[in-house]
């Protein structure tokens, strides 16, 4: 992952932070200081591996720093990072530094819960279309750390070390006009990396889609895809149930059924509860549209001095999970 220049603009730092440089410099101030960060809500950390790396841009070779690794459970309150530099060295990037982190972690955190209510049956991120493109590489990277098992877009899977996983939209089947041309079609011309799961709920009724697409298909189909619309009443464990019965009656009992459209860790907890035959959940604004969780800077040290703004302990919070990176 390259050092991401956004994080250096000076033109996305809090002003305050700015001024506070200006003060300082003039005044001929600049003493270490110790910096700790930590997160105001329980989550999945994510986000540290690219905050360090821009750090280590821009701290100098005496600074001293201490983390918490990447995608690692957090607690509340609890020191995810520690810096001891002199205050010029990355004061500025306090916006940058935290923004990054809420952001992730929020995603992770939100992937996490997604991942922990399918019980072992694999969950994808499908929710780059649900937030700017600027930063849809971000959030996908982020629900791989929370435990997704595959991403939509190259960019977010890039970021990740993995491959993106994708098959084809409605749009393909709108255009041919009938499902299984479509099919027929893209499995013409893809390479046999990208796996032949096709979507079944375009035109006819699902089951039967399911089942003419196994039929014409043979052993080139993997599964097939429910993203039903809620006006028809959306992807529910029966329709599951009720393609697989299809399926199987047909003699299909290899092809995997997956499932997605406004799928939550409640929804997916109702397709594992009712032990639903799901072998994937699509997730798109379940992760892509979490909140941010709040993290917080503090100077717990001025030189040797050991400080805090009232309400807090001063110096040091002890953290024996935290390892030293720099």
């Amino acid at each position: 992952m390259l050092p991401d220049r956004a994080f250096f603009d000076e033109n996305r730092a809090d002003l305050y932070f700015l001024n506070t440089r200006e003060v300082l410099s003039r005044e001929g101030i600049d003493p270490v200081v110790t910096m700790e960060v930590f997160p105001n809500g329980h989550g999945t950390l994510c986000g540290m591996a690219e905050v360090l790396e821009n750090l280590a841009e821009v701290l100098p070779e005496d600074a001293s720093v201490w983390a918490l690794g990447e995608g690692q459970p957090m607690t509340r309150k609890e020191v995810v990072l520690r810096i001891r530099a002199r205050y010029s060295s990355f004061g500025v990037y306090e916006t940058a530094y935290l923004g990054t982190l809420a952001q992730k972690s929020g995603w992770a955190t939100a992937a996490r819960a997604c991942v922990e209510a399918a019980a072992g049956i694999p969950v994808i991120s499908f929710g780059a279309r649900h937030v700017h493109p600027a930063i849809s590489d971000q959030m996908e990277y982020s629900a791989l750390v929370g435990g997704c098992s595959g991403c939509a877009t190259p960019a977010g899977a890039r970021l990740a070390g993995h491959e993106p996983t994708g098959t084809m939209p409605h749009a393909l089947m709108l255009i041919m006009g009938d499902t299984l041309t479509a099919a027929r079609a893209f499995d013409r011309h893809m390479p046999e990396s990208i796996r032949r799961i096709v979507l079944a709920d375009t035109f006819m009724d699902e089951m039967e889609e399911s089942v003419r697409l196994a039929r014409k298909m043979g052993g080139r189909l993997l599964g097939v895809r429910l993203d039903t619309p809620s006006e028809l009443g959306g992807v529910t464990p029966d329709l599951v149930s009720r393609v697989r019965s299809g399926l199987d009656r047909a003699g299909h009992r290899e092809v995997k059924i997956y499932v997605s459209g406004g799928m939550t860790p409640e929804r997916i907890r109702e397709f594992v509860a009712k032990g639903s035959a799901v072998d994937g959940f699509g997730v798109g604004s379940a992760i892509s549209g979490a909140s941010p969780i709040d993290f917080t800077s503090d100077i717990k040290a001025v030189g040797r001095r050991s400080v805090a703004k009232r309400g807090r302990k001063p110096g040091l919070t002890e953290n024996t999970r935290l390892r030293s990176v720099h």
